[in-house]
């Protein structure tokens, strides 16, 4: 007889895409996997930016208290929306393979043009800083709101274009909507974008897990969270960092942004994969004090 285990997810189409990616990793090893579809507190507040409302640990709260009361066994997550820090009693226990990782640009359905007569909408302060770079005649306003709701906003003429994250696109079955893909040169991704994570509670068997985790993506996952928890940058702080793993090397670049956002410094390091923690904590000690 199969063993059920019941999967804690945000309620968003692709939220759920993501933990059916999941379920479907369960069931090979013989595991009856039951979808619990819950919506959070960031999902609920979309008139006020993130940083106003506290940040992307509105994104986990619900469903740290169901992995907790036992109503979910394990929760899925995109893992750049969780905050830096994980509870001691709810680790990280599983990444998936790195999708795509680059931001893109999406114009309103018909048109092949930037139009900077409306504003260019993006959801985070890491976007919106590189892209003033990139369009520095745009403006760029706060949307919030599920991929299909930002969409909408742009289609019915509220948005020129927003800024995405190709993962997310391509997941929804909707990379014809791009129009742009950035490079990680031109915008630097958020840690962990395009990456699926799996919490449980601490102590949970999770062997079932093996064959959905990607070592690769945790080795950058580990560098990546190191370099923004250095610098204090939770969910809403504008960093960005982004490592790559070429044989036991990794490669991180990150992103630092003073608190006023009048400095912005880019910079990269490499070394040895199992000291990813420590090279995300040097390269952001480095881009803080100015020495990079």
């Amino acid at each position: 007889m199969s063993r059920t285990i019941k999967i804690g997810s945000r309620d968003s189409r692709l939220a759920v895409i993501q933990a059916e990616s999941v379920m479907d990793a369960l069931r090979q090893t013989g595991i009856t996997p039951e979808l619990v579809p819950m919506k959070t507190t960031g999902d609920k507040i979309l008139d006020r930016t993130l940083d106003q409302i506290g940040g992307k640990g509105l994104f986990v709260k619900e469903l740290d208290a169901a992995l907790r009361d036992g109503r979910a066994d394990f929760t899925v997550h995109s893992l750049k929306d969780m905050p830096m820090e994980t509870p001691d009693d709810l680790p990280l226990v599983a990444v998936s393979r790195r999708a795509d990782a680059r931001d893109v640009l999406v114009l309103p359905t018909g048109v092949d043009s930037l139009d900077l007569q409306k504003p260019i909408g993006c959801s985070s302060a890491r976007r919106r800083i590189q892209l003033a770079w990139l369009y520095p005649q745009a403006r760029i306003e706060s949307v919030r709101g599920n991929v299909q709701t930002r969409l909408r906003k742009l289609d019915e003429g509220q948005y020129g274009a927003l800024v995405l994250a190709a993962a997310g696109l391509s997941r929804l079955g909707l990379t014809q909507r791009i129009s742009r893909y950035f490079t990680v040169e031109e915008m630097l991704p958020a840690a962990g974008q395009a990456i699926i994570a799996v919490q449980a509670r601490k102590g949970t068997d999770t062997t079932c897990l093996a064959g959905y985790h990607d070592e690769e993506a945790w080795v950058c996952m580990l560098a990546e969270r190191a370099f923004v928890r250095a610098l204090d940058g939770g969910c809403s702080s504008p960093v960005a960092a982004y490592a790559e793993l070429w044989g036991g090397t990794l490669r991180l670049r990150g992103m630092y942004v003073s608190a006023d956002e009048a400095v912005v410094r880019f910079g990269e390091a490499e070394g040895a994969a199992m000291e990813a923690e420590t090279l995300g904590k040097t390269l952001a000690t480095r881009l803080k004090e100015g020495t990079e």
